[in-house]
């Protein structure tokens, strides 16, 4: 097992390095840049000023100009809307954001940074990248391991039930209920929340923004527990209908083929009860691959639905704080936010490996080639 750990940490690292190379490669051919995005800001803020004070009488605005412009130049660079500012002040953005650089030459030092968790500091937030992802981290972490657990809670019950009744009028019914489940996408029924339930035409009865209420930590410990529930039931909600079904589903159809195996006949034709045959022998075997699978569904929900469902909510994760990131263009968090799913992503795989090993001895991926 050691040696099957070993390898499988050892190709943790050309995966992890071949995603960000990728990633990488898409944020530099992809047009604007925070270089980009402070000129704008910059002539942005000069047309209003200027519009306040230099129009003229017929109407017409004057062109902005900046301090420290050259009067009438258009300056040597070669970004879009830079025209009018001074040479200097565009090449010290770029120092500024360590576009000074050539390519390549940024990006191993990203890497080289990146082995010690050092991210750097934001670009458009006065803190360091690791400050701002130990923060937001709980988060994420809380949503998606909330809702795994729900999940599974709702999914096996579920599941087991169809197998025993299949071609039940029950079966029947919850079919339909675990397709429209499976059709909805979560963010489409987080809204529908939000419209319902969240006053955004109908019931106001729970809040529509952050985790906790403003006045939290003023509460007492059974009041602190009510209100971080009461602020969860939406998000959680909506990520669960999003993903109970394909479990349910997964769970059915495991049960259903070990029913129909020799062993379970030999337990029946022996005299042994129902009950036993279905949970003492059955279930074991059934919740094998679903068990085994908690790992890479709980890391599922944070790449897939929490993003969206933190934005809805304004839930300030790791999902939020990335895309707010990939507004304003702060690659130090958009490549750290990536680095540490992606990061999460490996690991819990591999822990996903080892937890099929340990519920069926039987399993030996060591004597396979990775």
């Amino acid at each position: 097992m050691l040696a099957y750990i070993a390898r499988r940490l050892l190709l943790m690292v050309p995966t992890l390095f071949g995603i960000m190379v990728v990633n990488f490669l898409v944020v530099q051919a992809a047009p604007g840049g925070p270089v980009e995005l402070m000129i704008a800001r910059i002539k942005g803020h000069a047309g209003e000023a200027t519009a306040r004070v230099g129009g003229s009488a017929t109407g017409e605005t004057a062109a902005p100009q900046m301090p420290g412009a050259a009067p009438g130049g258009e300056g040597s660079s070669t970004y879009r809307g830079a025209r009018g500012l001074d040479p200097d002040l565009i090449r010290q953005l770029e120092r500024q954001f360590g576009f000074d650089r050539p390519a390549h030459e940024r990006f191993f030092r990203m890497l080289r940074s990146y082995v010690t968790f050092d991210f750097g500091e934001s670009f458009f937030r006065d803190q360091r990248v690791i400050d701002l992802i130990v923060q937001k981290l709980p988060v994420s972490v809380s949503l998606g391991l909330w809702t795994t657990l729900l999940i599974y809670l709702i999914s096996i019950p579920l599941g087991v039930a169809k197998a025993i009744r299949d071609g039940s009028t029950f079966d029947v019914w919850t079919s339909g209920v675990v397709i429209a489940g499976n059709a909805i996408p979560s963010f489409l029924f987080a809204i529908l929340l939000v419209v319902v339930f969240a006053g955004g035409r109908y019931f106001a009865w729970f809040p529509l923004r952050g985790l906790v209420s403003e006045n939290w930590r003023e509460l007492s410990w059974p009041a602190l527990v009510v209100d971080y529930l009461w602020h969860m039931v939406l998000p959680i909600s909506a990520m669960v209908i999003g993903g109970f079904a394909s479990l349910a589903i997964l769970t059915k159809n495991s049960f259903l083929e070990e029913i129909h195996k020799q062993y379970v006949v030999t337990a029946r034709a022996k005299g042994l009860a129902e009950r036993r045959v279905l949970y003492g022998h059955v279930f074991r075997n059934a919740m094998l691959i679903v068990i085994a699978g908690f790992p890479a569904a709980f890391i599922g929900m944070l790449f897939t639905g929490a993003m969206l469902i933190e934005v809805i909510f304004s839930l300030d994760g790791l999902g939020l704080l990335g895309f707010e990131a990939a507004l304003n263009r702060d690659y130090p968090i958009m490549f750290a936010t990536l680095y540490v799913f992606t990061l999460m992503g490996l690991v819990l795989g591999l822990v996903g490996d080892l937890t099929y090993m340990a519920i069926d001895p039987r399993i030996d991926f060591e004597s396979r080639e990775v």
